[in-house]
């Protein structure tokens, strides 16, 4: 919009008659913003190298428990064959992009299009797994690790259940926190690398909470001083903003999910960006795939809160 003059008075902007004063573009694009993305943090590729090659299919066996049995002096001796059944993890999904750019645009833009867009690309790539990935792989989760009686030994946890999420407010957080590391102790996960995805309003939660209070942490600083949240209760937090929730009796349900990277194997078979001449127009065309899957190959080791704020 040109400087406002008033009537009669001559207009020299790039929109009037005379165009004394020019349009200036910037060479600078403004700065993008991406949703965080923590699969690598959350799951493990333990597979990967063995399905980059070639297959469909990770066929992978697993320990069986042995059974304990009493004994008495002279006992005959009852043997088992111990068996377990192996797991499956199909490379069954898939996800692209493709982009095309006129030689005429490429030319007479001041900008490197095509090199934007590339990078823009990779990164919507990486949010739309991941959102695909938080929307199905908590069906995955132990039965005793989620629900109105989570906890394997004690079933003494209120985690949520569809059509009943609890509520998770700045009082009874920790308490929610403390009860999902409690669920793992009684699977006898290690303590050691869990991981806890919350959303962004749960964060602000911790920081409302005791936990502002650093003297209850060990830390230097406070959550609301230095902004991290760093571990709690042997956690170490992610926020998201990609974690699945849909509305449920008028309350938008939140999946937090925890455990280890022990929990989740997911192996990328295919990543292949190309550039090629479209051959139907004078164009450059590039575009990406990458093929994946992913397996939970140990569903005792993660979680799912099922809240609500």
């Amino acid at each position: 919009m040109a400087y406002p003059t008033v009537a009669g008075h001559p207009d020299y902007s790039s929109t009037g008659v005379n165009q004394f004063i020019p349009q200036v573009w910037s060479g600078k694009i403004q700065k993008k913003f991406y949703d965080y993305t923590v699969l690598a943090q959350i799951t493990n590729n333990d597979y990967e190298g063995e399905i980059k090659g070639q297959g469909d299919t990770v066929i992978i066996r697993t320990i069986p428990s042995i059974t304990i049995q009493d004994y008495v002096v002279g006992q005959a001796l009852s043997y088992e064959r111990p068996a377990q059944p192996s797991l499956t993890m199909t490379i069954d999904k898939g996800k692209y992009w493709a982009v095309e750019l006129d030689d005429v645009m490429k030319v007479q833009s001041d900008l490197s299009l095509l090199n934007k867009w590339s990078e823009d690309a990779a990164m919507q790539l990486k949010i739309s797994i991941e959102t695909a990935f938080f929307a199905a792989i908590y069906s995955s989760v132990h039965a005793d690790n989620t629900g109105t009686t989570a906890g394997v030994k004690s079933g003494a946890f209120n985690l949520g259940v569809a059509t009943a999420p609890v509520q998770v407010t700045k009082v009874n957080v920790l308490d929610y926190i403390i009860d999902c590391g409690t669920v793992l102790d009684e699977q006898n996960v290690p303590e050691t690398g869990r991981w806890m995805v919350i959303p962004a309003w749960m964060a602000n939660l911790i920081k409302k909470s005791d936990l502002k209070d650093a003297s209850m942490t060990g830390d230097a600083k406070s959550p609301v001083r230095n902004g991290l949240l760093g571990m709690i209760d042997r956690f170490t937090l992610y926020n998201s903003n990609l974690l699945y929730h849909a509305v449920d009796t008028g309350m938008d349900g939140y999946n937090v999910l925890f455990g280890t990277k022990d929990a989740v194997t997911f192996a990328s078979q295919l990543t292949e960006t190309e550039n090629i001449r479209s051959q139907d127009t004078f164009a450059d065309r590039v575009r990406g795939l990458k093929v994946y899957g992913y397996k939970a190959v140990k569903p005792e080791a993660f979680g799912r809160l099922y809240c609500y704020k």
